[in-house]
């Protein structure tokens, strides 16, 4: 299999630095850079890379102004890196179809796996960011609470069910193949599914959804 392609999208240029060297150290191919959301938006058309590494603070155009683009034209996953003071801004991408969120403290090893699970067709979520992130959608920033649980309101299949079960504990889609005795293209079928289902854009979001309505 290829390596990965990603794009760096950060105003900081030591910060780019740094994940070009971590990532190419283990063998991932960085395309470009951008500064700016503008910027990623027009590489992200023209470099095609399977992996946005997107920041959410950049002056201009933020990033999930260009999240939403990039999604919405099909130019490229992405994964966003964030920290601890942006719950508004990781709901926001949340929405605008991100598939993966890891802190900006995340060392090579973590971010190496998190962009080749992307690239996969895989999520990528760090707990952390999960669990601050579900919580600001429980304190009222997403749709009021159904009287049905979302997946009988969903009508998800029993096994789809399952498979929404292991989306909420994060697990892959070659854990899920492992742990239901299924194969991987049939997990990417059910996940498939279930997000189109719950309205959701990725599993990231199908996760939010759940947890808000449910919790």
């Amino acid at each position: 299999m290829s390596a990965p392609t990603v794009l760096l999208a950060d105003d900081h240029g030591a910060i780019r630095a740094g994940l070009r060297i971590m990532l190419e150290a283990h063998g991932i191919t960085v395309v470009g850079e951008a500064a700016d959301g503008d910027i990623a938006v027009r590489n992200a058309a023209a470099l095609r890379p399977d992996v946005v590494l997107m920041d959410l603070r950049m002056p201009g155009r933020d990033g999930v102004s260009a999240t939403r683009e990039i999604v919405a034209r099909g130019l490229g996953d992405v994964l966003v890196l964030t920290s601890f003071d942006e719950d508004e801004l990781v709901l926001g991408a949340i929405r605008a179809g991100a598939v993966g969120f890891l802190l900006k403290t995340v060392d090579a090893p973590a971010l190496v796996q998190a962009v080749r699970s992307v690239a996969a067709g895989e999520g990528a979520l760090d707990p952390r960011v999960t669990r601050r992130a579900l919580a600001a959608v429980v304190q009222g920033v997403a749709a009021p609470p159904p009287t049905a649980s979302t997946a009988e309101r969903a009508d998800l299949t029993v096994r789809e069910r399952e498979v929404l079960d292991g989306i909420l504990q994060g697990w892959s889609n070659a854990q899920l193949a492992a742990r239901l005795r299924i194969s991987v293209p049939t997990v990417k079928t059910h996940v498939s599914n279930v997000l189109t289902k719950l309205g959701a854009r990725s599993r990231s979001h199908a996760a939010a959804i759940v947890r808000s309505r449910e919790d």
